[in-house]
């Protein structure tokens, strides 16, 4: 906790406190309040208990311990693409994806009071989404780790003309002056989450398109991909999403992170699964759940 500036420390111990209280409740994210995840978790339950914890790994042990039933965790965003480390998080987690959630991103730019601001603290990211805007009033942007934390810690300094970039939510609990909202160049900025639980979750009759994400490693031999791909095709199973990365320092072996729609059960999913395991070393399915947004 002591990472947080002392503004944000105090809002994590009153809702760490609320979420030991009603852990059935809790849905942990990653960041400071305020941050976009924390907007995750309430739009996706807006009676859930947010759980705020510093790291990825923080939110998927509070998973894990009991703390939290759910945790809410950025997989990829539509500008910037998958979330650096979350590949690798994910299998290594033990929990199930049961859900999803898409975010509209929007940044606004505020203060602790009304002199012009000169520079603004934010993550790289999010002033690199902002930066035309920044450029055209001459505001020197500034690299933290967190968004909702680089507000927190212009609320505990107080420096005339440092400002900061974050969700109106930071805002709201630091008691900052909104300069501006949506600040961001692109206005087709997105991102998705996925909800994860210690068990899984298979969605129910008629609930409306499902999707199934897996991790597999295909065999090292020539066109080893192009054969395991071969069963979705023939079966008309719609692949939406496939990932390549490295685990590991050999370069030998690539693993593939995948969406497909459908789930275990229907009999089209449950062929190409079977051709895809001939032709690889391993699956790993993550879950099944219902689609939140349509991709098709």
């Amino acid at each position: 906790m002591e990472n947080y500036p002392a503004p944000a420390r105090a809002i994590v111990a009153q809702l760490a406190e609320k979420a030991a209280t009603d852990p059935a409740r809790a849905v942990a994210y990653q960041g400071a309040p305020g941050a976009n995840s924390h907007l995750a978790a309430l739009g996706y339950a807006p009676d859930c208990v947010p759980l705020p914890c510093f790291a990825f790994e923080d939110a998927i042990d509070a998973v894990r311990n009991g703390q939290a039933a759910r945790a809410i965790i950025p997989i990829e965003n539509s500008l910037h693409g998958r979330v650096a480390d979350m590949h690798f998080l994910l299998p290594e987690s033990g929990l199930s994806i049961v859900d999803e959630y898409f975010l509209r991103i929007r940044h606004c730019l505020m203060a602790p009071d009304n002199s012009p601001v000169k520079s603004a603290i934010s993550h790289p990211q999010a002033l690199g989404q902002c930066r035309h805007y920044l450029r055209e009033r001459g505001i020197q942007p500034v690299a933290y780790a967190d968004t909702a934390g680089a507000a927190a810690l212009v609320a505990e300094t107080r420096t005339p003309g440092e400002g900061a970039i974050a969700p109106y939510l930071a805002a709201e609990l630091y008691g900052l002056r909104l300069i501006a909202e949506n600040i961001e160049d692109s206005d087709d900025n997105m991102t998705r989450f996925l909800v994860l639980a210690r068990d899984p979750k298979m969605p129910v009759a008629n609930v409306g398109p499902v999707m199934t994400t897996f991790l597999f490693e295909v065999k090292n031999v020539p066109a080893a991909l192009y054969k395991a791909m071969g069963g979705f095709a023939t079966n008309g199973v719609n692949m939406t999403k496939l990932e390549s990365y490295q685990r590991g320092a050999s370069f030998a072996a690539t693993e593939f992170f995948c969406d497909i729609e459908g789930m275990p059960g229907d009999p089209a999913v449950d062929r190409a699964l079977a051709e895809l395991e001939f032709h690889t070393k391993w699956v790993r399915m993550l879950g099944s759940y219902r689609q939140a947004r349509p991709r098709t």
